[in-house]
């Protein structure tokens, strides 16, 4: 990838994440005189980059997912230590937020390991600027991903848990265990020596092609519905969370990657030419009848 590319998608990555910032800011908390919001987006790019250092020098993408995942925990860590009105919904949030960082970044990490490398780095690994951008996009998925609940645990409004709070817990619930389930029933199909070089079409991968990343779409909106009665005026940027997750995983690094890559590795194959024709893409449906 060229330097036209990936120098200008840095500072593009850069300056969405600070206009975002500037818009939930409003209303949240200050630090001596610093804006609290300002130091959480300071701090998730920061991360990336220090990790970024070494990882180029190993030529390495194994910290890549885990990294991500530690930024969300500490983040929300410091969001919720320097809040000094802390309601129960700024809890909620935040356990919710450090459940899913924590499950997520482990097994991502473990797979990663026991691969042995993680296809999509091959190239990028060796290019700077394509390696440095790739990290800066991740410092911009953690901080708009994690906008909506930033925006309510920085909030001076707080409210008590109501059924917005009650609603949106029951989404992330739902949405986290069927990413939980869809990710253990692919590991376990993998770690079958018989079905090595096979693509899955068992438990939920039989009713939606990428039932994880349904699974994450749905866990965020409902932080969304959680976060929402807190936030007012400027703050409902916010809302770009759960559109932007949904835009990342079917448009950019999640299902459209896959499916190029499914089409390139199954395509001569009439058993997978069946699955995808028959199969829900994202959300898990009945299969077609042939």
């Amino acid at each position: 990838m060229s330097k036209k590319i990936t120098i200008p998608s840095i500072f593009i990555s850069i300056l969405l994440a600070s206009l975002v910032a500037l818009g939930i800011n409003q209303g949240g908390v200050y630090i001596s005189g610093i804006s609290l919001i300002y130091l959480c987006c300071f701090m998730v790019f920061l991360a990336q980059w220090l990790v970024f250092i070494p990882s180029y020098v190993f030529v390495t993408e194994h910290y890549f997912d885990l990294t991500g995942s530690l930024t969300y925990i500490s983040v929300t860590l410091l969001a919720i230590l320097f809040t000094v009105d802390i309601s129960l919904r700024d809890i909620l949030l935040t356990l919710l937020v450090w459940i899913w960082a924590f499950r997520l970044g482990s097994f991502l990490f473990i797979r990663v390991k026991k691969a042995g490398s993680d296809g999509r780095f091959d190239q990028m690994k060796k290019d700077f600027w394509w390696f440095l951008m790739t990290w800066t996009i991740q410092g911009l998925w953690v901080f708009l991903t994690l906008a909506m609940a930033l925006a309510a645990i920085t909030s001076e409004l707080k409210i008590a848990i109501d059924v917005f709070a009650v609603i949106g817990a029951l989404i992330w619930i739902l949405g986290f265990s069927i990413e939980v389930i869809a990710d253990q029933q692919k590991t376990n199909f993998k770690d079958n020596p018989a079905n090595e070089n096979n693509f899955i079409t068992e438990g939920l991968w039989k009713w939606s092609r990428h039932p994880n990343y349904f699974g994450e779409m749905v866990l965020w909106i409902g932080i969304a519905v959680i976060a929402f009665p807190v936030l007012s005026g400027w703050q409902l940027t916010a809302l770009i969370s759960p559109i932007f997750v949904i835009f990342l995983l079917t448009k950019v690094s999640g299902i459209s990657m896959l499916e190029a890559r499914g089409y390139k590795k199954w395509k001569d194959d009439p058993a997978y030419i069946n699955y995808i024709n028959k199969t829900s893409i994202l959300i898990p449906l009945p299969p077609k009848k042939n």
